[in-house]
């Protein structure tokens, strides 16, 4: 079983965490003890919270660890990023999108949240060489529906723009997405945008 490990100031569980994981645990210092199963979960708002990011992957260097922030900031999500976070979320995500976190997490992937994964993904785009086209042998295991999603995230679209444009309902697109991650062997949405521009090469599913 999955530990997840709550670190905060306080060293206590917000009701929210603890509906999405009825297992966590919390502290006010770093997880004395964390398997390679278990997530490491840290608050922006504990002093010096970058540092205590890198004592903790030092510490469990195979343990993934997501950084919480009451008030989310790109500045604040490319520091967790570039010190070596898993994920970036919301503190107040609800526990179905937390439990979403640790799932991409624990598959090796990098979750930053919609709006700025949008952003990233759609600067990559434009970054990028033109998306390759449909009848390619890569995405031919797609049905429409799901190369139709697929290129909507590739053009920097969250779920809900991507529902919006295609005319159907958010949890189809999310739906349609994990469908597209496990055929095409992508584990978020950035490798996803990085493979339907031609600039890497799909790999197993990890899920």
């Amino acid at each position: 079983m999955s530990v997840h490990h709550f670190i905060t100031p306080e060293g206590a569980l917000q009701p929210r965490w603890q509906e999405a994981f009825p297992e966590a645990l919390a502290s006010a210092g770093e997880a004395a003890s964390v398997d390679s199963n278990g997530i490491v979960w840290l608050l922006t708002t504990l002093p010096e919270w970058r540092a205590g990011l890198a004592r903790q992957l030092a510490a469990h260097p195979a343990v993934p660890c997501v950084v919480l922030d009451p008030q989310p900031e790109e500045r604040r999500a490319l520091l967790a990023l570039d010190g070596g976070a898993r994920g970036y979320c919301h503190a107040q995500a609800t526990p179905a999108q937390l439990r979403e976190v640790a799932l991409v997490v624990r598959h090796g992937g990098l979750w930053i949240g919609p709006e700025l994964m949008s952003r990233v993904v759609g600067a990559a785009r434009r970054a990028l060489p033109p998306a390759a086209e449909a009848g390619e042998e890569r995405f031919a295991m797609l049905s429409p529906r799901e190369l139709e999603v697929a290129r909507a995230v590739a053009d920097g679209l969250s779920n809900k723009e991507a529902a919006l444009r295609l005319g159907i309902t958010e949890r189809t697109v999310k739906a349609h997405l994990g469908a597209v991650f496990e055929k095409l062997g992508v584990r978020d949405r950035l490798q996803l945008v990085l493979l339907m521009s031609g600039a890497t090469e799909p790999r197993e599913a990890t899920a």
